[in-house]
């Protein structure tokens, strides 16, 4: 289930987790910051975009909350997030910086911080592989959050995964990789 609230976020739910995702700061923001047991802040320049994340699994408040500043914005760079429910994971992407946090151990931990070169584009989910789309690469990562793969590309390029593998045109040069191994 998703909606957008009248204070501008857009919460969905699914699996016992729900997700809320803003693009600016709601008044509510201080509150979410006081009840949640893990808040990590991300700074950056003004003029960058902003965004919130907040996740909340069982109660009225979230248990995650986390803001950043990011940098590129706007012109197809806009923030990312996906939920892997059973897995206890969220992925964040926004401008270059790329985070995971998992609550298996049922608290919710920074799993790792990386870098999406050229900016984040987006996330998509394979089974049980995540890949993750930026100006200058494509990443693979389990669904539990541990790094397959990195390759460079170029713009303008596309992939699409068939099965196992990934079909990938960087400027009409086109290789294939395998989803889950690929170096």
């Amino acid at each position: 289930m998703g909606a957008v609230r009248d204070d501008g976020l857009v919460e969905v739910g699914a699996g016992g987790l729900t997700v809320v995702v803003g693009g600016a700061a709601p008044a509510s923001l201080s509150l979410y910051k006081r009840q949640a047991e893990l808040v990590e802040d991300f700074p950056g320049a003004q003029t960058d975009g902003f965004s919130l994340v907040a996740v909340r699994d069982e109660g009225d408040w979230p248990r995650l909350v986390v803001t950043q500043r990011y940098s590129p914005a706007g012109g197809g760079f806009a923030p990312g997030v996906l939920l892997v429910p059973k897995r206890r994971q969220v992925f964040i992407g926004a401008g270059s910086r790329l985070l995971a946090y998992e609550a298996r151990g049922g608290t919710w931990r920074r799993q790792w911080e990386d870098r999406a070169e050229g900016g984040f584009w987006q996330w998509r989910r394979h089974g049980k592989t995540v890949l993750m789309s930026a100006e200058l690469e494509l990443a693979a990562w389990t669904c539990d959050g541990r790094k397959l793969w990195s390759t460079f590309v170029e713009p303008p390029w596309s992939y699409r995964v068939d099965g196992g593998t990934v079909t990938l045109d960087v400027m009409g040069a086109v290789r294939t990789l395998e989803l889950r191994t690929s170096r």
